[in-house]
Order: structure tokens, then sequence, then C-alpha cells
């Protein structure tokens, strides 16, 4: 018995030990992660917004803030948030309608190996390589273009847009090549929470004779809301920074992420130094009020998930 009594301690404070050094362990493998987040992501981001609170000299100012007071840079802001959230909600509720009709199909089944790996790629595929396919389809020289006109019907949806202009290469051409990374990225993020829906919720459902409508407005809807609209606030937060597939198609600014790039190049707004800083600042506050609002939304989806 005395033996019993006095190991006892011993192992709890080696048990305890143990798991101080297995949590030791952990956080040590984070740390090449936490040094590549503040190299390359943390500095560069303050660097960049804090520039705009200096002068061409170096002396502290807050009279760049009043960039935000040029008409072409309020143009900029304002087509981006349209452009976003145009492509958000068309991607949101295209995304939604595929992971429905996901539902019926078998988790380990073809179809949806199929749909889940064509979505992870297509969510990354931008830049120059989307610009050329939609160049190639939809541009001057494009195969649907000379399609249509090869039947004798008219280009001008294409190319004949606001004074001649086309189409593909202003802000309102980037809807499309936008939507072709949005409804995929849709795609991954909503279905876990499609998946979420619990089938006994149904049979209670069916079993208090409420109908299939019943079910999804006063189940499924509510439970799917806050998910759906993280999703759609996630679509709206990838297509605000989207940069490479609009520099590719258009050449001068017009949304703020190749405002920044015209700013870098050539200052355009006279009497105000380090432009560029003053965009990344509003384009950072933009993002912090929409991560903030996903975030939210995610914890309460995932109570749902559980």
């Amino acid at each position: 018995m005395t033996s019993a009594v006095t190991t006892a301690p011993a192992t709890t404070t080696s048990g305890a030990g143990t798991t101080s050094r297995r949590r030791s362990v952990v956080w040590l493998g984070l740390v090449p992660f936490a040094i590549y987040v503040l190299l390359f992501l943390a500095v560069p981001a303050a660097l960049a917004v804090g520039s705009g609170f200096f002068t061409s000299s170096g002396a502290f100012t807050l009279a760049n803030l009043s960039a935000f007071a040029n008409p072409q840079i309020l143009a900029g802001f304002w087509s981006s948030l349209w452009l976003s959230a145009l492509t958000a909600v068309i991607g949101a509720i295209l995304g939604a309608i595929v992971c429905f009709a996901l539902m019926g199909a078998r988790r380990d089944g073809p179809l949806r190996s199929l749909v889940d790996s064509a979505s992870s790629v297509l969510a990354q595929f931008g830049g120059v390589m989307l610009a050329f396919a939609f160049i190639a389809t939809f541009g001057t020289q494009g195969l649907i273009t000379q399609w249509l006109v090869s039947l004798g019907l008219s280009s001008n949806v294409f190319n004949d847009f606001e004074n001649g202009g086309v189409l593909l290469y202003q802000i309102p051409g980037l809807v499309l090549p936008y939507l072709y990374f949005q409804v995929p990225l849709m795609v991954l993020t909503f279905l876990p929470a499609m998946e979420g829906l619990k089938p006994t919720w149904g049979e209670a459902n069916a079993t208090l004779g409420g109908t299939r409508f019943t079910y999804w407005t006063r189940i499924g809807m509510p439970i799917l809301a806050p998910a759906f609209f993280g999703s759609l606030i996630l679509l709206f937060a990838n297509a605000f920074s989207s940069y490479a597939t609009a520099a590719a198609l258009i050449s001068q600014g017009g949304i703020v992420p190749l405002a920044i790039k015209q700013q870098l190049t050539s200052e355009t707004v006279v009497g105000v130094s380090n432009v560029a800083g003053v965009l990344a600042l509003g384009m950072v506050i933009v993002m912090i009020v929409l991560m903030t609002a996903y975030s939210a939304l995610q914890r309460r989806a995932s109570r749902w998930q559980k």
C-alpha cells in the first residue's frame, strides 16, 4: 500500500511533463509558418499601408488621405465594389445550385470526385492563362465571335460596347472571367455545409406532417444561411483582391488593384504622395470588415456542422 501511494504522484507528474513537452513540440512546429506569415505577409502589408502616411521626403502626414476625395479614386473603388458584389452574388447562387444537385450523388462516387477535383483546379485558375482563354473565345478574333460572324449574326455583343470598345477589355467584361473561378470556389466552401444537414431533421419534419417546402423554409435554409452568406463574403473578398486576370485584360486602371499598379508606375493624383499606400489602406479596411463578418458567420454555421 505504501509503495502504491508513493509512486502515484510520480506517475502523474511524468504524465503532465509529457503533455507539456508535446505541446511545446506542437508550438515549435508552427514557428516556420509564423516566420513566413511575418516576413511575406505582415511586414509587406504594414509597409504598404504605412507608406500612405508619409510624404515623398519621409515626413509623417495625414494629407495623403485626401486622395480618397479624388473622383478617379472613388470611381475605382466603386467599380471594384460593384464588380465584386455582382460576381459574388451570381457565383454564390450558381454554386449553391451545383451543391444542391450534388446532394443526390454519392460522396465516394465518380461524379462527386470529378466535381471536387474540377472545382479545386478551376478555383485557382486565373491570371494570364484565364485571360488568354477568354480572349481566344470572346475577343475580336475569338472563336465564338468569328462563329457568329460566319453565321451572319452580329458580334456587337462582344465587340461593340460603349462607342466601339471591346466588351472583354472593359470592367463589365470582367464579370464572366471572374465567374469562372467564383463558382468553383463557392462549391468548395458551401458543399460541406450542405453535407452537414442531418437526415434525421428531414425525418422529423416528415413525422410532424411537414412538406419538403416546409423543410427547406423552416429548417434547411435557416441553418444554411450563415454558411451561405459567409461563402458570399469570401467570394466578394476574392473578387475584390483579384489582380492578375484584370491586369491581363485591362491596360488602364479602373478597379483598385489596377489603380495601385498605376500609382506605383506613374503618380496621377497631383499634390498627393504615396497614393498607392492610401489605396492599400482602403483595401485593407474593406478586407478587415469582410473577414470579421466572415468569421462571425463561420462561428455560427459551425454549430450545425458538429
